[in-house]
């Protein structure tokens, strides 16, 4: 009788012991799971929230956009890629960035006589920018009444914000960041994850697809990509916000064309309207208002994508060896007709 006591003593206690082991394995994969995971998550939310800084007055050589065999260059200095046809499988990257469901808001501004190249901006970019992607455009106008009916895709939607007319283009110009800002604050930040601001005196002829998004997008101007810093159209006035040394730069950014994530568009937007202000109480407009301060910001805060000439062309301009494709230009037109003042 006492031995088999024993046993069963020793059965249960065996019985503890496995269970205490198996319970011990569990929690401990349970831990490294959680701990791998907090890693994984630490590290994209450091991806995510990483701004390319650079100081002030470092002195480097200024970067190509092509190279002395003639071939184009795929990625900056600072390691960020330079979107060129031949760089991007557009099957595969679409295909990944459609399973997550995102919206791209889009930002148009089309005030006095521009609103008449809305038809061809909307048409071209129904055919060509982000199909089969959930886009909303935002357009800004002083005539509601002559935004023209452009039948929209599927999952696609366009919302008109009347603004007030100017008599100046520069005040349009010098106004579209804190629009932007403002947007952002009241709506996007609730209702996009991508936010492109897109000038509307444009047309796109080939597509734009996902290899354009990232934390934030500039575009490099189809008429200086091959121009020594020096002779950039920067502000060149240390007065100025705006101001860039003669010995800095890497491209020249277009105006006509910023996107990327949400926040971080709204932080150049915000930034640059600041600056913009002021320039403005000091009575000081920069060379070439709201893109000489996007410039600046660029300058000091890297894109983390740069979109290559390819995405901002100009109509007048003849076809080039390096750009295979043109996916987004400025049209043709007499500024002196358009323009309500010259």
């Amino acid at each position: 009788m006492k031995f088999q006591n024993i046993n069963t003593f020793l059965l249960v206690l065996a019985g503890i012991s496995v269970t205490g082991l198996i319970f011990l394995g569990y929690s401990s994969t349970s831990l490294r799971y959680k701990e791998k995971r907090f890693c994984l998550n630490l590290t994209k939310e450091h991806q995510e929230n990483s701004n390319l800084q650079s100081p002030q007055g470092l002195s480097y050589k200024q970067p190509s956009v092509v190279g002395p065999d003639g071939k184009v260059v795929p990625v900056t200095p600072w390691l960020s890629p330079i979107v060129w046809e031949g760089t991007f499988d557009p099957l595969l990257i679409d295909s990944i960035y459609r399973q997550q469901n995102i919206t791209i808001a889009t930002t148009v501004f089309a005030l006095g006589k521009y609103t008449q190249f809305l038809k061809d901006f909307l048409e071209s970019a129904e055919q060509n920018y982000f199909v089969g992607f959930r886009v909303h455009y935002y357009l800004f106008t002083d005539q509601p009444e002559q935004v023209p009916e452009v039948k929209l895709g599927e999952e696609r939607q366009l919302t008109v914000l009347k603004v007030p007319s100017s008599n100046r283009w520069q005040e349009i110009t010098l106004r579209r960041m804190e629009k932007l800002e403002k947007l952002i604050e009241s709506r996007l930040v609730n209702e996009a994850d991508y936010v492109f601001s897109l000038d509307v005196d444009t047309k796109f002829y080939g597509r734009w697809g996902a290899e354009s998004l990232g934390r934030l997008i500039g575009v490099i101007h189809p008429g200086y990509y091959q121009t020594a810093r020096e002779q950039f159209p920067y502000e060149r006035r240390p007065e100025s916000q705006a101001f860039i040394p003669y010995a800095e730069g890497d491209y020249y950014y277009g105006g006509a064309v910023i996107g990327g994530l949400v926040k971080d568009v709204y932080e150049a937007a915000k930034t640059c309207r600041e600056q913009l202000d002021i320039d403005a109480a000091k009575s000081i407009e920069a060379a070439w208002q709201e893109e000489s301060h996007l410039n600046k910001y660029f300058l000091y805060n890297k894109p983390s994508k740069v979109l290559s000439p390819e995405y901002l062309w100009q109509d007048f301009k003849p076809h080039t060896n390096e750009v295979k494709i043109i996916r987004f230009s400025q049209v043709i037109k007499n500024y002196a007709a358009v323009r309500p003042n010259p």
